[in-house]
């Protein structure tokens, strides 16, 4: 049988993102990237539950999405083991702090907490929602990372170790659940346009010499070559692909989204 090469037998491809009756859990939901994605899930069809700390947040979010809140401090662990939800389809880890000091002056109990929230919290919350994953033979683990979990800078010493350490486990977990048809993958982006880069610019300034107007020029955008934060729902359609149709053989890796940061 021959086919004309202007005409294709593959199969028109399904709809992007149908995640009608999909539950997704992302952390950090109050604003920021977290929110965006939580607004992106839930246009897609899928039940969002929203944790964060921030209980009016997380509120808004869910009433906004038509989803569940969790108000829950995600550095307890023990909270953390028990999720609202048992059946959870799509996981995003992306609750995050920072902290700018140098390494001398770096208080250890500040280093431990990030540590918790952005290392430790993801791990409990991937082995929670696993067995349903593997019960159903699909799931979707989307670990907002960072270009930090990637390259280095000075004075972040517990982010940049958190994040390389939240690579290693997302690509552990790509490895042990591609057979039950789980995918595990980071988004990787440079500075975000989000409350915690704006909470940033002060200890930046202080830390180099500089006025507070100046630090995302000469600081934060120095090693980007496109010149501007990366916006929120940029993220959040990078991370409504990967949990997509169309994303079925993307594990274990890690897209940057840093301007061109990570290509020095």
């Amino acid at each position: 049988m021959s086919t004309s090469p202007h005409t294709s037998t593959t199969p028109a491809p399904a709809a992007a993102a149908d995640l009608t009756g999909r539950t997704a859990l992302v952390t950090g939901a109050a604003s920021g990237i977290g929110a965006a994605i939580a607004r992106a899930l839930a246009g897609q069809g899928a039940h969002v539950v929203a944790a964060d700390r921030d209980d009016a947040g997380a509120q808004a979010i869910a009433e906004a999405t038509g989803g569940t809140p969790w108000t829950v401090d995600l550095s307890d662990l023990d909270a953390v083991a028990a999720p609202p939800v048992d059946e959870i389809d799509i996981l995003v880890n992306n609750a995050g702090i920072q902290r700018v000091s140098p390494i001398e002056e770096f208080d250890p109990a500040d280093f431990r907490r990030i540590i918790t929230l952005m290392l430790e919290s993801p791990f409990m919350l991937i082995r929670a929602a696993l067995p349903h994953m593997y019960a159903q033979g699909w799931g979707r683990i989307v670990n907002i990372s960072s270009v930090h979990g990637l390259r280095a800078s000075a004075y972040k010493s517990a982010y940049v170790t958190a994040k390389h350490g939240l690579e290693g486990l997302s690509k552990t977990t790509a490895l042990e659940g591609g057979p039950h048809g789980v995918t595990s993958n980071c988004i990787n982006p440079a500075y975000v346009n989000t409350p915690l880069v704006q909470h940033q610019i002060a200890d930046q300034a202080k830390l180099h010499g500089l006025a507070e107007d100046e630090v995302v020029e000469k600081i934060m955008l120095t090693e980007s070559s496109i010149k501007r934060l990366v916006e929120p729902d940029e993220v959040a359609s990078l991370a409504l692909w990967l949990v997509s149709a169309h994303a079925g053989m993307v594990t274990g890796a890690s897209y940057t989204m840093d301007g061109g940061w990570s290509a020095r």
